[in-house]
């Protein structure tokens, strides 16, 4: 199984970084993981909702250009539907059944995911009803993906 995470802005925080690593060298056991990080806009002081309509859009024009052909899309959205992790593994298998080989995940920056990213998503999925920032983002869904394949494999994680 392929997995694209393709993420607005990048990680710059060492313990952040130090987490990631961990995942995406246990991960290589289960699939091939390709992170990619597209240029966040930055949000000037006092922009309208307008202005911010139009930044958003913008980064969101990056993240579509880089999500694989015929892959099942996931836009992580505070606004999506919650999944504990055995239902979260039960959705990777079942579009594995379903013929899917890719799945790729979508974290916006700063200013959300614009319309145009989350009608390309065949998936809302929130990780909770908190924000947090996508940096944080990308270590939780790297360790819920990992969580899947254990799951998913028979093999003991805590649930």
């Amino acid at each position: 199984m392929q997995i694209t995470v393709i993420s607005a802005g990048s990680v710059k925080e060492d313990y952040l970084l130090d987490g990631i690593n961990i995942f995406i060298d246990r991960l290589n056991h289960y699939c091939r993981l390709e992170i990619v990080e597209v240029a966040d806009e930055k949000i000037p002081g006092g922009a309208s909702n307008a202005e911010i309509e139009q930044l958003k859009d913008k980064e969101g024009e990056r993240i579509i250009d880089k999500i694989p052909e015929r892959s099942y899309v996931f836009a992580m959205d505070v606004k999506g539907k919650p999944m504990t992790s055995k239902g979260f593994a039960k959705s990777i298998r079942n579009l594995q059944v379903r013929g899917y080989s890719h799945l790729s995940f979508i974290i916006g920056g700063a200013l959300g995911l614009s319309k145009s990213v989350i009608n390309k998503a065949d998936y809302r999925l929130s990780m909770s009803h908190m924000t947090f920032t996508h940096q944080m983002i990308r270590l939780i869904l790297l360790e819920q993906i990992y969580r899947a394949f254990r799951i998913n494999n028979g093999e003991p994680y805590h649930l």
